[in-house]
Order: structure tokens, then sequence, then C-alpha cells
């Protein structure tokens, strides 16, 4: 029996009734054993790790990233969706080979867990997945992953990325096979149709039928630009979430990121299906996409989780930066009102873990729970008095106020060291990949 003790923090459990208490958070063998109060270990074999002057919390849920992007970062800037995908993000993908890939994953997955986010939906790209996989299973964090899955007969699309429709299904089986419930269930596989455009009619029924009957997740994007939902009512006749659920891919294991430009029967939609929508501000800001209407979406019941996207639409992955974000965006149309600080922490822990189907796991501070938890020093001078933990994370803390990060009970940064990876040669291979890469393109 392994203990864990996160010791002396302010803690906010994101339980139901919002509880935030003072004390301990300790861990047993992955499960959280108790919240606040003083824990006394139970055996020798325990690490205590000092959380004074922190607020002990859930990891951060990143439901909407691209790992393997992040060798992009300031390759693709000042651009539109459909510019940036053509000609910066589908060359770059499709050059990528098997150890520019693991390169690109392993420091974004470094960046993340340094930054407080413990768990991730992640969208590939279409080759050297298992790759992605292995630098999830190394860096310790929690994982669902897909290819992804780009069958159309678009001249658009580069050579490495183009795939016929069996040989996509194939593929993600056999992934599915491989990974789904590996690292002792840490990490799971989600397929991961790029987009309505990128896919053939026949591939998204496909998708949507083996993600039932297998249990798995599906992540997608939709309704993100307004040019691709000109694209995809040219096709369809219709808008582009109507189109998904047409095909069989709307439902509580569905998860959409973006969803900018949604119509009133698209939001009735989500919201009576209990579809998940990945809302990504910085990405459709910086790509000029737009602003989801969050408070909305909310009110009318549908569930909404937040990402980063990836490093070449960002240019980061902060999760505080993503929360941050969410928190005040909206306040100028809809209110100062519109979404509260711990609304807004809600959307980067519990919404996240719902839209990852681990809603029972993570993404709250509870007897029973994985020991996925977070420390955040609230010591530094902006954030100064912190008097309320909701207000300190939702609108002052940085990625770079994390002191430690437990994942499965598992310590991943101690003391804002990465224990699971040597970062300077993670920095230093991705240096390497990037210009290889860049170079040959």
């Amino acid at each position: 029996m392994s203990e864990l003790i996160f010791r002396g923090g302010t803690v906010v459990t994101l339980t139901d009734d919002h509880t935030v208490t003072a004390g301990d958070v300790a861990v047993v063998d992955g499960v959280i054993a108790q919240v606040g109060g003083t824990y006394t270990p139970q055996t020798h074999d325990y690490q205590i790790v000092d959380a004074a002057g922190c607020i002990v919390m859930p990891g951060l849920v990143q439901a909407h990233v691209h790992t393997c992007q992040t060798l992009a970062r300031g390759e693709a800037d000042d651009l539109e969706l459909l510019d940036w995908l053509e000609k910066v993000v589908w060359p770059y993908e499709g050059a990528l080979d098997g150890p520019a890939m693991s390169a690109s994953a392993r420091l974004a997955m470094a960046e993340l867990l340094l930054g407080g986010t413990t768990a991730i939906l992640d969208m590939g790209s279409v080759h050297h997945t298992d790759e992605v996989f292995a630098a999830a299973e190394a860096s310790g964090i929690r994982a669902t992953i897909g290819k992804a899955m780009m069958d159309a007969p678009d001249p658009k699309i580069p050579p490495g990325l183009r795939e016929t429709t069996a040989a996509s299904l194939a593929e993600a089986d056999r992934l599915a096979d491989r990974w789904h419930g590996a690292a002792d269930g840490r990490l799971r596989y989600g397929y991961a149709p790029r987009f309505v455009l990128s896919c053939t009619d026949e591939l998204l029924v496909e998708v949507g039928r083996r993600a039932r009957a297998r249990g798995l997740v599906v992540h997608t994007h939709a309704s993100e630009n307004k040019g691709e939902i000109a694209a995809v009512e040219a096709r369809y006749g219709k808008r582009n979430l109507l189109a998904l659920h047409d095909l069989g891919l709307s439902g509580p294991h569905v998860c959409v990121a973006h969803c900018v430009h949604v119509s009133d029967a698209e939001i009735a939609l989500l919201a009576e299906r209990g579809t998940h929508v990945l809302h990504c501000p910085s990405s459709n800001l910086k790509l000029a996409s737009g602003i989801a209407s969050v408070p909305e979406l909310l009110d009318r019941g549908v569930s909404v989780a937040l990402g980063a996207d990836g490093a070449p639409c960002n240019n980061n992955l902060d999760g505080f930066l993503e929360l941050r974000l969410a928190a005040i965006l909206h306040k100028p149309r809809s209110g100062p009102r519109a979404l509260p600080a711990p609304a807004a922490v809600r959307l980067a822990t519990r919404a996240g873990a719902a839209a990852l189907g681990l809603a029972d796991t993570i993404g709250q501070l509870a007897v029973g729970k994985r020991g996925d938890i977070i420390a955040v020093d609230t010591t530094g001078p902006h954030v100064t008095p912190s008097a309320n933990p909701w207000s300190a994370l939702a609108y002052a803390c940085r990625s770079s106020d994390v002191r430690h990060v437990a994942v499965d009970g598992r310590l991943v940064v101690n003391d804002r060291k990465l224990l699971t990876m040597e970062l300077p040669e993670v920095t230093r291979s991705a240096r390497l990949h990037a210009q290889r890469i860049f170079d040959r393109l």
C-alpha cells in the first residue's frame, strides 16, 4: 500500500456543494482516502508534499488538444481556419515521422503536466498514433487519444494524410485493441474523425456504430468557422451538427470541439442528446473564428468543457489561461454574472471529466475518486491576497503557479520539477525535430 499526502492546503473539492476546507488530501493506492483534517499515514510507504500556501484541487481536464501539433508552434500564425489547415497544419502533419511525432507529444505532455493538466482528450494525426500513446504512458498523464480519420478524396489533403475508409477504420480498431485500458486504465481510445469535410459518410456512420458497440468516445470538430459551415451546408443542405446527428454522431459519448456558430435548433439538439461541446477560447480568437455562446449553451443545459486546442493556433497548452478566458470572455455580451468563478472552474475540471466519460472517476476531490490532484501556489504577488479561492483560480492563477501534480496517486511534478521525463532532453529533441520537419517542408 502506498500513500501520498498533500499537506496543509486550502482544499477546493469541486463537489456539488462547492465545499472548501482546510487540511490534507490523502491518496492510498491511487484512490482518495481522506479530504480535509489531518491524515495519519498507515504504513511506512508514504510521501508527504507541502501544500502550505496552495489551493489543492482536482487536476485540470483539457477536453480538446492536439499533442501531435506542438512542433508547429509559431509556424501558422495569422491565418483563418481553412487556410491554416491547408497551408501549414496538414502539410506539417503529413511530414511527421515516428520520432518527430514522439518528440511533439512528449513536449506537449511536459507542458500540460507542469501546468496542472492531468487528463486530456487528444486528437492525433492520421499516422504514428502509437508514438502518442507511448509518450502518454511514459509521462504519467491520463489520456484518451484517437488517430485523426481523413478518408475524403480531397485534393487539398496532402499525400501523407490520405487514407482509405477501410484502412482508417482498421487502424483505429487496432489502436483501440492495443491501448484502450492500458496503464491500469489511465490510457483510453476514442474514435477521432477530423471533421465532416475530411471524412466520407461511410466512415462517419461506421465510426458511430463502432463507438456505440465498444463504448468508446467520439472526438471531432464542428461549426468552428463560417467558411467550413458553408461548405458543410453545400454538401448536406443542413447545418453541421444536424448532419453529424443524422450520421449517428450525437449523444453523451460524442465530444465536438468549438461549436462557435450554432443555430437554435443545433443548441436544442446538443441539449437533448447530451453531446459535449469543447470550448477553446484562445484558438477561436486567434483563428478569428469567433466566440462560442457558452452562457447560452449552459443555460440550455448543454455540457461544455475546455481545451487549449493545439500549439499552432494558441500558441500554448495553458489550462489556466483557457480557464481565465472562459471566465471573462462572455461578460461584455452576457453580463458580469454570465459565468461566475465557480462555474468557470467547473468547466475546467468536472465538465472535462464528464466529456471524457470519467465523471465517476476524476474531476472532484472526494473519497473513492482517483488521485488526480494539483497544488496551486497562491503566495505570488499576482495572487496575493487570495481570500477567495474561486476568484484566485478563475481570474489570477497561472500555469506557472502549479507546485505539485499527481495522477492516479503518483506524483509526476514535485515542487515544479517534472519527475517522469528529463525536461532538457524533451525540449532539445523537440527543437531538433521541428527544424528537421520544417526544413523538409
